[in-house]
């Protein structure tokens, strides 16, 4: 007689609609299938039992907190750095339950699965996550980084984990950063400069995570030269109560909001601090022929249309007057 999958399952594990993943593919394939409960080795060490739940469209945002260790920005997560997973959320709902565990104050903590936690909330869909109790810290940061290998992160949400190793002293200086993290030295140096920028300058931006090295280098450059005044009032004109930057655009598609947000902060840049005019010194002797500046006690001349036979005599004066 033939037995069903979950029988089957029920007299192996004890338990209907029960499943044990020994490999990547067997947890994606139970995830898929929306198994009621899995079992998972996490970090390659015991096995834990997730159990599925499902969360109310109305209850996801206070029943559950993103994982505070988490390595990405959650202000930085809107329609459009989700537009990815909204779009098939929306379709066809949520697709592969998150991960978590079960927090002591009753909340459940995602660890892997802050995007579809998002999409859900944005979208107003009920949110799957497995849940289970006994995982420590060391494994939810193992669980939270893996699972954000999927999605790669922003250079400012990288430089953050940069600036961590440095503070910590697992790397001593950006070429030891480069090692650890298998980049270029000039990746490091654009993601620790993103790192320092405020929150509220880049929440200026549909989708941070677009933001390029060029991008962050030149941004970080105009605000470092405004003064501590002028940062502030800056960071107020891109927090206003309309809404973020972005947000009071008409622009259509992320490019080109991208696009119309730069010009905006570097224009309030430049209403702020009005770069300076540079002092012309330049002196005409003979107009298109010969010029002079002078600095301290330094003089440049500049002399144009002049023959041998002029050169040399101004050279013997020059020699004879200062020889």
């Amino acid at each position: 007689m033939a037995i069903k999958t979950s029988d089957l399952n029920a007299k192996l594990f004890g338990k209907a609609n029960k499943r044990r993943a020994t490999t990547p593919q067997e947890a994606q394939t139970a995830a898929k299938e929306q198994a009621q409960v899995i079992e998972l080795s996490v970090a390659g060490e015991d096995m834990v039992s997730f159990e599925l739940v499902r969360i109310p469209a109305n209850e996801v945002a206070t029943k559950t907190v993103v994982f505070a260790d988490n390595a990405r920005e959650q202000s930085f997560l809107n329609e459009h750095a989700l537009s990815d997973v909204l779009t098939t959320l929306r379709e066809r709902g949520q697709q592969y339950p998150a991960v978590g565990r079960k927090g002591k104050d009753g909340k459940i903590e995602v660890l892997d699965g802050s995007r579809r936690r998002m999409s859900c909330i944005l979208a107003e869909k009920e949110f799957l996550i497995y849940v289970a109790e006994d995982i420590n810290s060391e494994h939810a940061k193992f669980l939270s980084d893996v699972a954000n290998a999927h999605k790669p992160l922003s250079l400012y949400e990288k430089g953050k984990e940069m600036q961590a190793k440095l503070e910590s002293g697992e790397a001593e200086d950006q070429k030891a950063l480069a090692k650890i993290f298998q980049c270029s030295e000039a990746l490091v140096s654009g993601a620790l400069k993103a790192a320092s920028l405020p929150l509220e300058l880049l929440q200026a931006y549909p989708n941070v995570g677009d933001l390029g090295r060029p991008t962050i280098v030149k941004l970080h450059k105009q605000y470092s030269e405004l003064s501590s005044e002028h940062q502030v009032k800056l960071l107020e004109m891109c927090a206003s109560n309309e809404g973020f930057v972005w947000q009071r655009s008409q622009a259509q598609g992320v490019a080109r909001l991208t696009k119309e947000v730069s010009e905006t902060i570097e224009n309030w840049i430049l209403e702020l601090s009005p770069p300076k005019k540079a002092i012309n010194n330049k002196v005409d002797l003979v107009k298109g022929r010969a010029s002079y500046t002078r600095k301290g006690a330094n003089l440049a001349l500049n002399l144009k249309k002049v023959d041998d036979e002029t050169m040399q005599d101004i050279l013997n004066f020059i020699e004879k007057k200062l020889g």
